[in-house]
């Protein structure tokens, strides 16, 4: 089962990469677009000027009409061009503002969390010297929760999906 899956890793590595990279997102988006009306010219013979403008107009799902394939190479192509912007680039282009957008800058970096925990060990430790000096018994600590087994986790859920087939 592994190796039928790993084309499907390469591919979400691929749109991760793209995803995660603002200048790889108009790269692709440029390319695209130059691709397709060069394509487009030559199949429907048609100026470059012509092509690119049809190519830009299909891609942003404008559609003016103004420019419209008639041969059913030309309609492929914006089948295949209209399809790739929608369910991919668009997406891809929308969810990296957004994260961006969503970036939580007060939240604590893991060597401030950890600097954190630290501190309040080293409090408890105090308070509890405190008050044995004091003769106060501290009330006990529920137990802290072990860390999660990861590998425990994804056998689990492994299991589960085989189950259920």
């Amino acid at each position: 089962m592994e190796p039928l899956l790993l084309p499907f890793r390469w591919v979400y590595r691929g749109l991760v990469y793209f995803a995660n990279s603002p200048r790889t997102l108009i790269a692709s988006y440029l390319l695209m677009i130059v691709v397709a009306g060069v394509i487009y010219g030559q199949v429907e013979h048609r100026s470059a000027a012509d092509a690119v403008w049809w190519a830009v107009v299909t891609a942003s799902t404008v559609g003016y009409g103004d420019i419209s394939p008639t041969s059913w190479q030309g309609r492929v192509l914006a089948a295949l061009l209209i399809s790739t912007m929608v369910l991919l680039v668009i997406p891809l282009i929308t969810a990296h503002f957004a994260s961006r957008l969503i970036v939580d800058d007060d939240a604590f970096e893991h060597v401030e969390q950890e600097e954190l925990k630290n501190d309040m060990r080293r409090m408890r430790a105090l308070l509890e010297e405190l008050a044995a000096r004091q003769g106060i018994v501290l009330p006990e600590l529920p137990p802290a929760p072990a860390p999660p087994d990861h590998a425990a986790l994804v056998r689990q859920r492994l299991r589960g999906r085989r189950n259920r087939r």
